[in-house]
């Protein structure tokens, strides 16, 4: 536990100021995210330092970031908690446990680490970057922040897997020292946000915006799920976004659902959804769509905007990469990618 950022006094209560729900918080009780808690008048994080999860191989297209480091290891770790509740995460047993568990007498599962044994931890395993996932890296922001400021010291890149809610005040914090960023673009009605994940649309696509005009390198995660946005005209919206306000050559990663957490009644998505939807981006004018979970295809390779020629390859985690320098091996044409 320690005392936490972002935050201040309201009407005899704490307002957290880290992410866009502003939670007002009364003594002795916590914000949405369940992880932050006033304790006699003052803001703890308590959840710094404490790992639930932490893996030295994980490949930095896992993230997934296809044009980031492409082929490089990234060091992924994560604390519980999330402030979304979102009915089909993959991750519910670690980001929702402390809704769905409690911290039982203030007991918070996870390993004590301090920043600087994840930097050494890191590097000992030939990763060149550290990644801020499987749970959202907002809600263990003064943890993550501390690491990022050493990452960065220790020649090491920082790349985080959001949902892209945080906030305003906590972004001067953190981009600094962010590197890399894969937000989740849930969906494009307010309404399904309400109800499929208790946020609101508007603070994601405003996020996106300043990750953007902040030059942080971004990619972009739909998980098309029948029934929620699988619709053609709720896909075009989102490639429409991407293409006009944050820029045609932001990768889009569409992937496909299984049944999870509390959509357990749903369908998985059909494979033949996932080719329509890729299409769909690139005929709004993408340049590069991705299909996800569709085995033994070829919607996962890199291939040239201008001359459709083989950039990078990949068979699950195997890349194999064909471009020179970043350029297209047959037309030289000039590939988005971050190498260095």
């Amino acid at each position: 536990m320690k005392l936490a950022q972002f935050w201040t006094k309201k009407d005899n209560k704490i307002q957290c100021q880290l992410c866009n729900h502003y939670c007002l918080i009364s003594e002795g009780k916590v914000g949405v995210c369940a992880v932050r808690k006033n304790i006699n008048g003052e803001l703890h994080s308590l959840v710094y330092g404490k790992l639930i999860s932490e893996n030295d191989n994980d490949p930095i297209e896992k993230k997934p970031l296809f044009h980031f480091l492409p082929g490089s290891l990234t060091y992924s770790i994560a604390t519980v908690g999330c402030n979304l509740r979102c009915m089909h995460c993959q991750n519910a047993d670690i980001s929702q446990y402390p809704i769905e568990e409690q911290f039982k007498e203030n007991v918070v599962p996870g390993h004590n680490t301090t920043p600087e044994q994840v930097i050494e931890r890191a590097k000992a395993s030939g990763c060149q970057s550290i990644a801020y996932t499987y749970t959202e890296p907002t809600i263990f922001a003064e943890f993550a922040i501390d690491c990022m400021k050493l990452a960065r010291k220790a020649g090491l890149r920082n790349v985080w897997v959001s949902n892209g809610y945080t906030s305003k005040e906590a972004w001067p914090k953190i981009l600094p020292y962010l590197d890399a960023i894969n937000v989740d673009l849930k969906f494009f009605k307010n309404e399904t946000y309400l109800k499929v994940c208790g946020c609101k649309l508007q603070p994601v696509l405003d996020n996106l915006k300043v990750l953007k005009k902040k030059k942080i390198w971004l990619e972009i995660t739909t998980l098309v799920i029948p029934g929620f946005n699988d619709s053609d005209d709720e896909l075009l919206q989102i490639a429409m976004f991407i293409k006009n306000e944050l820029g045609k050559c932001v990768p889009w990663h569409l992937s496909r659902f299984y049944p999870q957490y509390k959509l357990q009644d749903t369908d998985p998505t059909e494979e033949e959804r996932i080719y329509t939807a890729v299409q769909l981006g690139k005929e709004a004018g993408l340049k590069y769509v991705y299909g996800g979970n569709v085995l033994g295809e070829k919607l996962e390779n890199t291939y040239c905007p201008n001359c459709n020629e083989l950039v990078i390859e990949r068979k699950g985690y195997d890349i194999k990469r064909f471009d020179r320098d970043g350029k297209c091996p047959k037309c030289s044409e000039k590939i988005d990618l971050v190498l260095k």
